[in-house]
């Protein structure tokens, strides 16, 4: 069965064409670890202390993630002793999280058999599915009997995330567990895309352009000759530093006038 607790969280208004991703999240864990106070802490920032130990129920919730929005659904689920029947979640959820709680080491133990199965279901499935470890009841930590050094060893060697919260009293970590399972996910996504092939054009030389210019170097002017990056030859024009002035007189030499003088650059001739 699957309900709907409460309204869409505020900002998580979407346009209708729209449709929503969606997270599926299942909630594993012994009994009295606090898996469905955990489940209505974050739907509904309650605190329920009593609960149907063998209820089981998927609710959902429109959250925003990192300004995305996702339908996110939430498994309660309701094992009696240990891991039993897991297909009904193996199969559906995005992601896992197995909860203990820090003051009963009995359900800490119990982690590990949901934490073998999961590890036997990703060797056989082509794309992992997150898991987070979850110590939970942090409130009670005069009575804690697993310490937190535990549970991070615990998280390392089945290489899940580890965090320690209290469905009792703290709604903003409680908040963060269920988002970042939902980040894993989208990780997970990411790496799983197969990578797009990489094509490199390779730029051709253009063909050589005959121009004018070419054809002036019979004349004694500069060879200008059109290459591959389109840039000009200047090698026979002298610089302007080294250039010296030529003065040469007009055909009426003869004239009684002074003769008129043209200051060349040496090397181009008169036309």
């Amino acid at each position: 069965m699957s309900s709907m607790f409460g309204k869409p969280r505020a900002g998580a208004e979407r346009p209708p064409q729209s449709p929503l991703a969606e997270c599926n999240v299942a909630i594993l864990g012994c009994r009295g670890a606090g898996k469905s106070a955990l489940t209505v802490k974050f739907l509904t920032k309650r605190f329920i202390s009593e609960y149907d130990p063998n209820l089981e129920d998927t609710y959902t919730s429109e959250e925003l993630v990192d300004q995305q929005p996702v339908l996110l659904k939430v498994m309660d689920t309701a094992d009696q002793d240990g891991p039993g029947n897991c297909e009904r979640y193996l199969c559906w959820a995005n992601a896992f999280l197995v909860v203990y709680s820090i003051d009963d080491r009995e359900s800490f133990e119990g982690c590990r058999r949901y934490l073998d199965v999961l590890a036997r279901h990703a060797r056989g499935c082509q794309h992992e599915s997150p898991v987070l470890l979850l110590g939970n009841k942090l409130d009670m930590e005069q009575y804690r009997q697993v310490t937190k050094a535990e549970g991070t060893s615990l998280a390392s060697k089945f290489g899940c995330l580890f965090y320690e919260v209290s469905a009792c009293q703290d709604f903003a970590a409680v908040q963060h567990v269920f988002h970042e399972a939902v980040r894993e996910v989208r990780r997970e996504a990411e790496r799983s895309q197969p990578l797009r092939p990489l094509f490199i054009a390779e730029e051709r030389p253009c063909l050589h352009v005959a121009t004018p210019a070419t054809l002036a170097t019979r004349q004694g002017l500069a060879s200008c000759t059109l290459n591959t990056l389109s840039t000009v030859n200047y090698k026979e024009i002298p610089s302007v530093a080294q250039a010296k002035l030529v003065t040469v007189k007009s055909s009426r030499a003869q004239s009684k006038r002074k003769a008129p003088t043209l200051t060349l650059l040496k090397g181009f001739k008169i036309f």
